[in-house]
């Protein structure tokens, strides 16, 4: 039986709804059988689809709805039909009556858990979908607006956590999304930029603003700064507090990169304008002034602040010098012909205070970034001390500033001139081309001032003691050069050199601080050495050359064959090359023993350079070479490495024994050489006490306290050092304190003569004696007979070393002699 309106009430209810409270509310309510029919159906269908409700009632779900609706909704009725409840949101109804609808189908059991019906509930929510339809809409817009924006994009919390961030933002600051969401803007920012990022937030937060902009730096993922512009504006929540906030920053690296630039270029045209010499006017189209530099203020008497927005014509007054009547300015000609004006030589600026200063200038016309001319630029400059000045470069240019002699360049001239009158007159001329011995030596121990004092000393010495038809020029570092106008021949050339070495020996300065100073002198003479200025000086230049090579402190005259010693020498540097590079190299070693029993005790590394069993050149031949090119270095590296690695083997045999490496001037002061010695003894293995160093004099006093702290360094790794040919430098047995030096060699020269020359005698027992004073070992090198021997072990000396107890040997020879002892 079907129920009446009045009666209906939901199966299993507590009690009954009026069928008016149905009726009345606002929504479609209907109850649906297991047949699909309508068994209540309230009165809001009557408004909402204009069927009268009573008219529904009976009839199926088929008959009352649409087809269309029925594709919509009809799934949730069968799904409630089957006892599962079913909600649906969407459209229902064809047109006109389309609503937007949220619906209930609740199944009704009965009371054996049956589905007896469906009741179903429709509420029209066709204006909230509406509104939430256009507020999706405008999110989706907002949403894509922030993530595509072309700058950095960040909506954050009151606390300055980051809420979303959109792609530029991650790759202006190179973190992806999620590393950004977990920082806060307070983290990226600069520290320097800390203080005022914090003091514009709060004052954001606590609304004295609702809106700030700051130029400020982020730092970037790898480290680097960012320059950004950061635009945050609040938003407010209902009760006016802060809830969040949308920040926009704008990278503008490159526009800091540009103003920086641009500031430099500023601040460098400033800084010129204010150095430079000239004097700098800049003006206006209407020739009113809009700059002067420091020059310009004291060459017109007017400041920069007193002249700015004058009259051209009332700072920078012009006259000529001849006829003194006022000049036309160049400037006024430049801005109206859009050119460059170069001023007439007679032009006198007048100062403001009535003195009157020779000029020469220069106008041209200032652009704008269109080119359009926008103003002028005056440049003018002092000339009354140009004549004087252009007579002291002329004397400059042909004269050296130190001594006051004639440079190369005037004596070329003068060489020339002589040869020439040499020629009429069928005389003879003479070049005399003198090298300092050891200048460098005064130079690195006593200081440049003492050097340049010793070359003025020498440079007077020369003048003093030649005639005034002679020239005497310095053409190098401590190198001169005499031009003997006329000469008696070879014999003239070397009376004269007798007597400048004679009288310099002398003399104070040749003694300078202990240092016995000498020099070498080449001799050429015309025609007989040369046919010309530019061979004589070459032929000098080689003739000096072999004294230096052969003792210094001498002269020499130049002969064919020292012409081809040039040529000798390349062609043992190209062969040294190779050699290097092949491995033809060798290391000899020479006993050394120790002086009470003969028994070896160390070994002397010596160079040689052999193929195939055969020596291609001898030390003294090659080693000159390999140090003028700067190969001794490399050399010098390979033969470190070879005597420590030799000197490892025997100490990892159970034969240590301690050996010495020669060094030379250029390696020992080489940068690297410290870290050089480092990594032999590395790689060898070998205790650092199993090397030792043999220094020259020289090349310890050459660098002072530069020599003294490397040497201090290397006695720290637990290297030992020996002065090596002790008594032939200029050492003074005072500075030997000063230097960490572990044993000294005394020179052969000295051991030669032993026996039979009492005072060689005499300096080696000193020598001996002193060295024992200073805890030092003595080694006595070139000791070939019995009695020399004897004598030295009679003084105390420690080491004996020489052809008495071994030549040098390969190291297979030496090891044997070594085994057997």
């Amino acid at each position: 039986m079907q129920p009446s309106d009045r009666e209906f009430v939901p199966a299993g209810g507590e009690g009954q709804w009026p069928a008016h409270v149905l009726q009345g509310a606002p929504a479609l309510i209907t109850y649906i059988d297991r047949q699909r029919r309508f068994r209540f159906a309230s009165a809001a269908h009557g408004s909402w689809v204009k069927l009268d409700p009573k008219r529904i009632v009976g009839r199926t779900v088929d008959e009352v709805m649409d087809a269309w609706s029925l594709r919509q909704a009809g799934a949730c009725l069968d799904q409630a039909l089957a006892g599962e409840a079913a909600v649906y949101e969407g459209e229902l109804f064809a047109e006109p009556a389309r609503r937007y609808v949220h619906g209930n189908f609740q199944p009704d059991f009965d009371d054996d858990g049956q589905v007896r019906g469906v009741f179903t509930v429709f509420v029209d929510i066709t204006e909230r979908h509406a509104l939430e339809t256009r507020l999706r809409e405008s999110e989706q817009r907002m949403n894509g607006a922030f993530q595509h924006a072309p700058i950095g994009m960040a909506l954050v919390t009151p606390g300055g956590f980051m809420l979303r961030v959109n792609d530029a933002l991650c790759q202006m600051l190179g973190y992806d999304e999620q590393e950004l969401l977990s920082m806060s803007l307070i983290d990226l920012t600069h520290p320097d930029d800390l203080a005022t990022s914090r003091e514009l937030s709060r004052s954001l937060r606590e609304g004295d603003r609702e809106t700030y902009q700051l130029e400020k730096r982020y730092i970037h993922r790898d480290g680097r700064s960012v320059h950004v512009l950061l635009s945050v504006s609040v938003v407010r929540g209902v009760g006016g507090e802060p809830f969040q906030a949308i920040a926009q920053i704008m990278d503008i690296s490159q526009r800091k990169a540009y103003e920086e630039a641009l500031f430099r270029e500023r601040e460098l045209a400033e800084v010129t304008l204010r150095s430079i010499g000239d004097a700098v006017i800049t003006t206006d189209l209407n020739h009113r002034i809009t700059s002067l530099n420091p020059i310009a203020e004291a060459m017109t008497g007017w400041s920069h602040a007193e002249a700015v927005g004058r009259p051209m014509s009332e700072v920078f007054r012009l006259m000529d010098s001849r006829t003194r009547q006022p000049l036309h300015n160049p400037l006024l000609d430049a801005i109206a012909r859009d050119a460059i004006v170069e001023l007439k030589g007679n032009a006198v600026l007048l100062h403001r205070n009535g003195f009157e200063t020779p000029i020469e200038d220069s106008a041209a016309s200032i652009h704008d970034h269109a080119g359009s001319v926008i103003g002028g630029v005056l440049v003018f400059h002092d000339v009354s001390e140009t004549r004087a000045l252009a007579l002291k470069m002329a004397h400059l240019a042909q004269h050296d500033t130190l001594t006051g002699l004639p440079n190369r360049s005037l004596l070329q001239s003068r060489l020339e001139q002589v040869l020439v009158a040499t020629v009429r007159r069928h005389d003879q001329a003479a070049l005399l081309h003198i090298d300092l011995d050891h200048f460098k030596l005064i130079n690195d121990t006593l200081g440049h001032a003492a050097g340049d004092d010793l070359l003025r000393a020498f440079a007077a010495h020369l003048r003093e003691h030649l005639r005034n038809e002679d020239t005497v020029s310095r053409v190098g570092g401590d190198e001169f050069v005499v031009l003997l106008s006329h000469v008696d021949g070879r014999t003239g050339a070397s009376q004269l050199c007798e007597k400048l070495m004679r009288t310099w020996q002398a003399s104070s300065a040749s003694r300078m601080a202990e240092f016995n100073i000498g020099f070498s002198v080449g001799i050429s003479v015309y025609p007989d050495d040369a046919s010309d200025a530019e061979t004589m000086l070459r032929n000098a230049d080689i003739a000096a050359y072999e004294v230096k090579v052969h003792g210094r402190n001498g002269y020499r005259f130049f002969t064919p064959s020292m012409s081809e010693r040039p040529a000798a020498r390349l062609r043992i540097e190209q062969e040294l090359r190779k050699a290097l590079r092949r491995g033809d190299l060798q290391l000899y070693y020479q006993p050394k023993v120790d002086a009470r029993d003969d028994s070896i005790v160390g070994a002397e590394a010596l160079l040689r350079w052999q193929v195939d069993g055969r020596e291609v050149y001898v030390p003294d031949e090659f080693i000159p070479v390999a140090e003028e090119s700067g190969l001794i270095v490399p050399i010098g590296e390979w033969v470190l490495r070879e005597a420590c690695r030799q000197a490892g083997e025997w100490y990892r045999a159970g034969r240590p024994i301690v050996v010495a490496v020669n060094v030379s001037a250029p390696q020992f002061q080489h940068p690297d050489f410290h870290a050089t010695l480092q990594a032999a003894l590395a790689e060898a293995d070998l205790p650092p006490s199993l090397i030792e160093l043999e220094l020259t004099e020289r090349m310890v006093m050459s660098a002072g306290d530069q020599s003294r702290a490397l040497m201090q360094r290397i006695k720290d790794l637990g290297v030992s050092m020996a002065l090596d040919d002790f008594g032939t430098g200029y050492c003074s047995l005072s500075y030997l304190k000063y230097f960490p030096i572990d044993a000294l060699k005394i020179d052969r020269t000295f051991v030669r003569d032993i026996a039979a020359d009492a005072d060689n005698a005499a300096i080696t027992d000193a020598i001996i004696t002193m060295a024992h004073g200073l805890d030092m070992i003595v080694v006595a090198e070139g000791v070939e007979t019995p009695a020399q021997a004897e004598h030295l072990r009679r003084a105390g000396c420690s080491l004996l070393q020489g052809f008495l107890f071994g030549p040098a040997m390969p190291a297979s020879e030496f090891e044997r002699q070594l085994t057997a002892a």
